[in-house]
This record gives C-alpha cells, structure tokens and sequence, in this order.
C-alpha cells in the first residue's frame, strides 16, 4: 500500500490572516518521485502554502497529506518525512560547512551510527567535499544554496520543499543546482519547489499558478501551453514601443501584448490576424513595424494570460 500512497494531498487549503486571505481553496495532489513548479508572484500565496504542508502553520479551511499523514491532526509525524529549504538562508555563518551538516543531523535526528557516512554523501552529492572546512559566510551564493539543501536532505525524507532556492544566484549556479534537483528527483525524491523563473518551470514535470491566493491551473507545461495559448506568438521590432504595446492590448484578436526587452511580444488568437495585417493595422495608428518574427509560445505567456485573467476578474467581481 506504500507505493499508493501520495507524497502531497491538499483539499480546499486555506488560510486566513483577519479579514486577509493568504490561500483560498486550493487542493492538488503531487505524484512520488515528481517535480512539481509552484510559481506566482510575490504575495501570491506560495509560502504561505509551503509553511502550512510543512506543519508550520496552521489550516484555516481544508484538510493537507503529507505521505498520508494529516498535517494538523499530526504535525510531528510529517517532519521526518519531508526537507524545507526557506526562502531565507538559515544556517550558521560562524560554523563550518561540515559543523552545519552535524547540526542539522542532530536537529533531524540522524542515528549516530549513520551520521558520519550521510555527511559525507550529502558533502558528495552537493560537490561540497572540498569546502566541508570553510565557514558558511565565506561560501558565495550557489555553494550557500547547496548546503542549505544538503542540510534539508540530511535525514533522507522522500519529499523536498524548496522555496525559491534559485533566488539571487548567478545563472551557472542555479543551472548546477537544478543538475542537482534532477538528480534527486531521477533517484525517487519528490520535490516541491517554488520559482519566479520560467525557463525552470518548463522542466519541472507539472506546475501550478498562484495568483492572488488563487490557484488558477495546474498541469504539464505541453498541455498548459496547449489549453490557453492557441494562436501564434509574435515579437515586434517596432516604434514607438510602449505605444505599441499599449495598442496592441487593446486590440480585438490579441490575447496578450507584453514588452520582452526592446520587443512587443504578442500572442494573437487563432485566425484573427495575419503579420501583414496586424503591421498594417498599427501603421494607422502611427506605429512603424521594422521586423516582426514568429517565436514559440512559453510558461511565461501562459502566466501572463492567466494572471491578467485574474485581474479582470477581480475587478468584475468588486
């Protein structure tokens, strides 16, 4: 019955602060061994979510499963199964790497006949085993990162809850420390992880999207994509560019319309426009279309169209 049962099962969660809602019925399960992307903006619920499944807030609605074990009826029984890695950096400045790890093993209760050698595969498996002697304040920010994780993993839990670990670490580092996630998730860890960066919810194997306290879709990236983003996407070379993409928001046929660096990224419903009309159509307003090119529809359209669903909805709803 093991193999049955589910790493994270969450039924209408929801979580009240006063009059303010953090998490408004949300319920999802997560699959054993899977990588589950939790993405939103900030004071979308995210964290809010991650501390009531680790037993570290209490429900004001709804029921949660950590490995079949109910997060509020039982709070202690699901530490031992699952890892949190904070948002905060919360280790020890003024100890060693390795003296961290010790500290964790302790605080996890890793039996003392194992704590030696699960050190030194954590110290392995994080490629820590020649700075296992330098103090954490004299590690940069990725190896700071892969000792935070190392120490939420020393116990072995087969669940992870990772909340923007990725945050403030140069792009080498966070592609090495997501090389890593893999590597947990390929040897049956399930990870829980939460991001502002889409290039890595396209490779988590589903996401979820918090907006507002609101979960408003939660599938593969593919069949995200699939479902909300039916026409082509375009990037305009065009002027006056904030103009342009004030416009084409308006424009019947345009799902979206955003600026993507010196770019007017557009996604425009099926069979509404063609390049050439839609150039033409702006040229009547006085916005000079140098170069406009198909490019593929990504996680970050899918956000922005849902997100500013969201908006409108809220608005027709006050």
């Amino acid at each position: 019955m093991a193999n049955h049962i589910l790493p994270v099962e969450v039924q209408g969660l929801t979580k009240k602060f006063g009059d303010f809602t953090a998490v408004d019925h949300v319920s999802f399960t997560v699959k054993p061994g899977e990588v589950l992307g939790y993405l939103g903006p900030n004071g979308s619920g995210k964290t809010t979510t991650i501390r009531m499944l680790c037993g570290l807030l209490t429900p004001t609605e709804g029921t949660a499963k950590i490995m079949g074990i109910d997060v509020v009826q039982n709070p202690e029984a699901i530490k031992a199964r699952l890892g949190y890695m904070s948002q905060k950096f919360s280790l020890y400045d003024d100890l060693t790497v390795r003296e961290n790890l010790e500290f964790y093993a302790g605080v996890y209760d890793v039996p003392e006949s194992k704590e030696k050698a699960r050190i030194q595969e954590i110290l392995n498996l994080a490629g820590l085993e020649h700075h296992s002697t330098l103090f954490t304040n004299e590690l940069s920010g990725g190896w700071r990162q892969r000792l935070a994780l190392g120490c939420a993993m020393i116990h072995n839990p087969p669940l992870l809850f990772l909340d923007e670990p990725t945050s403030g670490v140069d792009p080498v580092a966070r592609r090495e420390f997501w090389d890593l996630i893999y590597q947990l998730a390929a040897g049956g860890t399930t990870i829980f992880i939460t991001t502002h960066y889409m290039d890595e919810a396209e490779h988590c194997n589903r996401v979820a999207f918090m907006y507002r306290s609101k979960l408003l879709a939660f599938d593969t990236p593919v069949a995200l994509k699939n479902e909300y983003l039916h026409g082509a996407a375009w990037d305009l070379e065009a002027s006056p560019l904030l103009e342009t993409v004030e416009l084409l928001s308006t424009m019947p046929g345009v799902a979206q319309a955003s600026l993507h660096g010196d770019r007017a990224h557009v996604i425009v419903d099926p069979g509404q426009w063609t390049q050439e009309s839609l150039t033409q159509k702006l040229a009547e307003h006085n916005v000079a279309v140098k170069s406009i090119a198909t490019v593929q529809s990504t996680l970050e359209d899918v956000f922005t169209l849902l997100a500013h669903r969201g908006r409108v909805a809220r608005e027709t709803n006050q």
